[in-house]
């Protein structure tokens, strides 16, 4: 396929994004100096395959047709399969991914949030939540999509399961709490240790933060094996840092996973899109600093419910990673 094509589908998926996210036609097909009636058909076809690439609409309505023929020997078109399936409520959206989960998991997940039924909005923000992300220069508007009902996003028939990321990617870290936010670090030149974690996380971030909060602050970080090590906690013991302990395979309860999710949308939504690692890096410093704070705010106060929606669906994943959407101006 050429190279124009792929622009053309990368394109395409942009299009369909702004519009999904409340913009007018008429105005994104000024944005991208398009004809209005092209933008409108664009958005016709989604709405009927689901697809904002042609090719993979055709398949997944080629594949229920024939289906459809070998049960009951009836020929039926694409077209029809479409209008059957909008018919009786279902729609063509992207799964919901999630990491595997297995029975200790969940046990682990349930008896965490029951330790923490208690703990007030107030005492969520004086915890630093922090993570690292892997972002990629590779587009998503290829990915298969599924066909369900509206409110089915995180039933787990509709879930894909995923632990591996692209490899052509970069690595950052930040963290989030009430009214303020680290910066963004890129972990540049390979993986983060734990002697890096030290060096360019913890020391120059969050002991900061320690100091500013006082002795309520509280330090959240996940089980990855950089975290964990000997030298990672005696450094965190001499700041006098407190961890918050973290239950293993739980990013559906750590807020700042929206936050990654609106920081990508903003990338991904730029009027030149980044095209190599250093444009990457400058888009995600660029938009990282553009995210309002009210979105952040409101993602942390979310922790109330996150643990009573994860003790009611008895530690099953998941507790909606895009739990709290916020309807903020970019």
């Amino acid at each position: 396929m050429s190279s124009r094509h792929h622009i053309e589908d990368f394109m395409r998926g942009r299009i369909i994004g702004k519009i999904e996210e409340g913009r007018k036609i008429t105005d994104v097909a000024r944005e991208f100096d398009i004809a209005h009636s092209v933008v409108s058909r664009l958005w016709k076809s989604f709405k009927t395959t689901g697809m904002c690439s042609r090719r993979h609409g055709e398949v997944v309505l080629e594949q229920v047709a024939n289906q459809f023929l070998a049960a009951s020997g009836k020929q039926i078109s694409r077209k029809t399969v479409a209008r059957r399936l909008r018919g009786g409520g279902l729609y063509a959206r992207r799964p919901v991914v999630c990491v595997p989960l297995t029975r200790q998991h969940r046990t682990a997940r349930l008896e965490w949030c029951r330790e923490h039924p208690n703990w007030t909005e107030q005492d969520w923000a004086c915890v630093l939540f922090s993570d690292e992300s892997r972002f990629s220069l590779s587009s998503d508007c290829r990915r298969q999509l599924i066909w369900r009902e509206s409110g089915t996003a995180y039933r787990q028939e509709n879930i894909q399961e995923k632990d591996r990321y692209p490899t052509c990617s970069i690595m950052v870290w930040a963290g989030i709490m009430i009214n303020c936010r680290t910066h963004l670090h890129v972990v540049v030149n390979g993986t983060m240790t734990g002697q890096r974690y030290i060096d360019e996380v913890l020391l120059p971030h969050v002991r900061l933060f320690r100091g500013a909060v006082g002795d309520k602050f509280v330090f959240m970080d996940d089980n990855a094996t950089c975290h964990r090590t000997l030298a990672v906690q005696d450094c965190l013991d001499s700041e006098g840092i407190q961890r918050l302990v973290w239950p293993a395979r739980s990013p559906d309860l750590n807020p700042i996973e929206n936050v990654w999710d609106a920081l990508g949308r903003q990338v991904a939504g730029r009027n030149y899109p980044p095209t190599n690692k250093n444009t990457l890096i400058r888009a995600l410093t660029e938009e990282w600093d553009k995210l309002p704070q009210q979105l952040l705010d409101n993602v942390v106060q979310s922790m109330v419910r996150r643990v009573e929606y994860c003790i009611t669906l008895h530690g099953v994943y998941p507790v909606l990673i895009l739990f709290f959407k916020v309807p903020v101006d970019f």
